[in-house]
């Protein structure tokens, strides 16, 4: 696991960024809470100070929330689901690889997802919180909305049920509910544009055939030291 101190808008100040092929920790706190219920180990493809670039390689053991008595939040009932109580398992990442990409400071990340013999599918912008970087990766909050986006420039909102039943459920207030709307509607007016990543070809990206897959640390809850300590 890469240990580097960085700051929360791009790469290290006055320090390194992480390499090709380091692992680190792509983390989501719960919402309404500062526990991470969500950790991939990830190995970096690119770390700049415009663009972070990450790997999530089939077969990672990923750390993911569930109910506490041990039902698949999918399954749950969505009027139930962020009210019943919640822990966390290590499930293996099934089928294939997903290529994560996040400027500093955007309120999303866009993810890449191809099938299995490599064509590809599409990108999905991940609406949340800007990424924080900590020595051992970056931590963010989901904000449920996602936007789908296609090879033909198609697009369409996804998780509309959950973003609204979230709020409903107390997990997000109004103010912040309307910040998420409002960082929709710009990634839309980038999609629209289709200005970058759309145009940046990463869809004809391979990963290097010699990386492994990045282990699970046992600490991978662990709480980062502040900034330059």
């Amino acid at each position: 696991m890469a240990e580097r101190t960085t700051d929360t808008t791009g790469t290290a100040g006055g320090g390194s960024p992480w390499a090709p092929g380091d692992h680190i920790l792509w983390r989501y706190r719960g919402n309404a809470t500062d526990r991470v219920h969500i950790c991939r180990p990830v190995t970096v493809v690119q770390d700049t100070a415009d663009l972070l670039a990450v790997w999530v390689a089939p077969g990672t053991d990923c750390v993911k929330p569930l109910l506490a008595d041990g039902t698949p939040l999918h399954r749950e009932p969505l009027a139930t689901r962020y009210t019943k109580p919640r822990t966390t398992t290590v499930a293996r990442w099934a089928g294939t690889g997903v290529l994560k990409l996040a400027r500093p400071g955007d309120p999303w990340s866009v993810w890449l997802f191809w099938d299995d013999d490599w064509a590809f599918r599409n990108w999905y912008v991940n609406l949340e919180e800007p990424l924080t970087r900590w020595s051992g990766g970056v931590d963010s909050e989901d904000h449920f909305l996602d936007i789908a986006v296609f090879p033909d420039r198609r697009w369409e909102w996804k998780d509309e049920d959950e973003f609204a039943q979230a709020q409903r459920a107390g997990l997000m207030t109004a103010g912040q509910a309307e910040r998420v709307r409002a960082a929709g509607r710009s990634a839309v007016e980038l999609i629209e544009a289709w200005g970058a990543p759309f145009t940046a070809g990463w869809e004809r990206w391979r990963p290097d055939p010699a990386w492994t897959v990045p282990a699970l640390p046992g600490d991978w809850d662990r709480t980062p030291a502040p900034l330059g300590a």
